[in-house]
């Protein structure tokens, strides 16, 4: 049964585009500020703009506010679907608005909850970045709620490309005055140009918004039935987004106990591994979630549909983030080197980083494939039952990061800094567990749907047998031009998994080649 693929294409191409000038954001951020308390103070103040708009965007808002505007749009009823799309909007202003004022007055309540190891000029450095800093939310916050719209609309590479105007404005300040201004000083000046560029991240989408939804009237309506449901659907899904938050903002609790440096080499970590995440699960479960939505699972037919899309997508995640956990393993000294080398993050941090990112590949694949499977649940109307098992999995994660993290490293008598490796490695194996109880829950309602074991040995077995160039050549490339040398590590790395990917007939490279020449030719 054909599946309809484009779409993820997009969004990953979008996704990639922003985070290449994200990631060329926090390389300037490790030259200038290195792993210092000034960088754990602007990346303590980030997270809670970053976890808000998680909350109160992106996913959540997509997950409840697609399907139901979607299937209105299917249904032939314009009018209706722009009376929907601007009660939202309406609505998650003035929400936004009220989040900003609280979150001010309240910045310095919130210190001691999110980073109870500050003390100092560290906390007050800490407390005026999360002032500052706070008007971003509310923009993020609008800038998802335009992003569900385009993607319903299937205007996927501009919604998910707009935070590069976000990195650009951010960029150009440190460029700017990066070499001018002392740690302090210059933390505040990218707090001040995050709220720019969160505001240029909004404005960018709008145009685009109005013309694909010319019946749009920003109206905040309570008693429209399809308003109702959108609220209905949002609040579960906020709250499993929540407690999978409460376990980011756990490790970075915890962190802030550990020795300094260790909420930046995280926040970095983390910089790399959800970069997998969101190119493959978050392209594939944001592209086929509108089209999921307007599937009839009730019948055989559109149970087939559904199962058909899911199996493709999860074939997909596996083909492309099997590799990526295993360079984070065996490559991590390279992928460190390459993207934070400078500056004041030399040797000793990117080894730190290494222990990190290896950690992380851990549950690398079981994320991602809960992406799918979450978004299956969110098209089939069901946004309790992955709730229940992000609860499990969060549960699981503090209890496992705390021993982890802050028991471990004194048992086995190494420094404690080393305790942030136990962050990333318990977060994976919780992960596992959440991933296992989504697939077993599908199974139920739809059928089952594997991802072949032949073909997960193959890939497995496949990017091991590669990284066997990319050492060799990372011991005779000269170790002074880190950047350089990195790239061509990793280029061979991704060439030889490709080529065994070819020689095995992985079905995915096959359709990849196809894509490429197909667009090739065309242009």
């Amino acid at each position: 049964m054909p599946v309809r693929r484009g779409g993820a294409g997009l969004v990953a191409g979008g996704i990639l585009l922003s985070r290449v000038f994200g990631l060329v954001r926090a390389r300037l951020l490790a030259r200038f500020l290195g792993a210092g308390d000034e960088a754990d103070a602007l990346t303590a103040a980030i997270r809670i703009p970053n976890i808000l708009q998680i909350l109160f965007g992106e996913g959540v808002l997509s997950a409840s506010f697609i399907p139901t505007y979607v299937r209105t749009l299917a249904h032939g009823d314009a009018d209706e679907a722009g009376r929907l799309a601007g009660a939202i909007g309406a609505l998650v202003a003035l929400a936004s608005a009220v989040l900003v004022v609280v979150g001010v007055v309240l910045a310095p309540l919130l210190i001691p909850i999110i980073a109870p190891g500050f003390s100092g000029e560290k906390r007050v450095l800490t407390i005026l970045l999360v002032r500052i800093m706070f008007p971003a939310v509310g923009l993020l916050v609008m800038s998802a709620w335009a992003l569900g719209v385009l993607n319903s609309h299937r205007k996927f590479f501009l919604a998910y490309a707009s935070p590069v105007a976000f990195n650009v404005v951010v960029i150009a300040v440190l460029l700017t005055v990066g070499e001018r201004q002392g740690a302090a000083h210059l933390a505040q000046s990218v707090a001040w140009a995050s709220v720019v560029g969160s505001g240029v991240q909004f404005l960018v989408q709008l145009p685009v918004v109005w013309r694909v939804e010319r019946r749009l009237r920003l109206n905040a309506q309570w008693n429209s039935p399809k308003v109702r449901a959108v609220l209905t659907n949002f609040l579960p899904i906020f709250a499993g987004r929540g407690v999978v938050q409460l376990s980011a903002y756990a490790d970075q609790w915890l962190a802030t106990l550990l020795p300094a440096g260790a909420l930046t080499i995280l926040n970095n970590a983390q910089t790399v591994s959800i970069l997998p995440v969101s190119l493959f699960g978050m392209s594939v479960a944001a592209a086929a979630l509108p089209s999921m939505s307007r599937e009839n699972a009730t019948s055989a037919e559109g149970a087939d549909r559904l199962r058909a899309s899911l199996g493709d997508g999860l074939h997909r995640v596996a083909f492309y983030v099997v590799p990526s956990s295993v360079a984070l393993i065996g490559l991590g000294d390279v992928i460190g080197a390459t993207l934070f080398g400078t500056g004041k993050f030399g040797a000793p941090e990117i080894e730190w980083l290494w222990a990190v990112l290896a950690g992380s590949a851990i549950g690398l694949l079981a994320s991602t494939l809960s992406r799918l499977y979450a978004s299956t649940w969110y098209a089939l109307g069901d946004t309790r039952t992955p709730l229940r098992f992000a609860l499990l999995r969060v549960t699981l994660t503090l209890g496992l990061g705390a021993a982890a993290s802050l028991v471990l490293p004194g048992a086995l008598g190494v420094d404690a800094k080393w305790g942030v490796a136990g962050l990333t490695a318990s977060a994976g194996i919780a992960a596992w567990l959440e991933a296992t109880l989504l697939r077993r829950s599908i199974a139920k309602r739809l059928g089952h749907v594997p991802v072949d074991r032949r073909y997960l040995t193959k890939l497995w077995l496949g990017a091991a047998l590669s990284l066997a160039p990319a050492i060799l050549l990372r011991r005779i490339l000269p170790a002074t031009h880190p950047f350089s040398t990195g790239i061509a590590v990793l280029v061979v790395y991704g060439v030889a998994y490709l080529g065994g990917a070819v020689a095995v007939g992985i079905p995915e490279v096959r359709l990849l080649q196809a894509r490429l020449l197909n667009r090739w030719g065309r242009a």
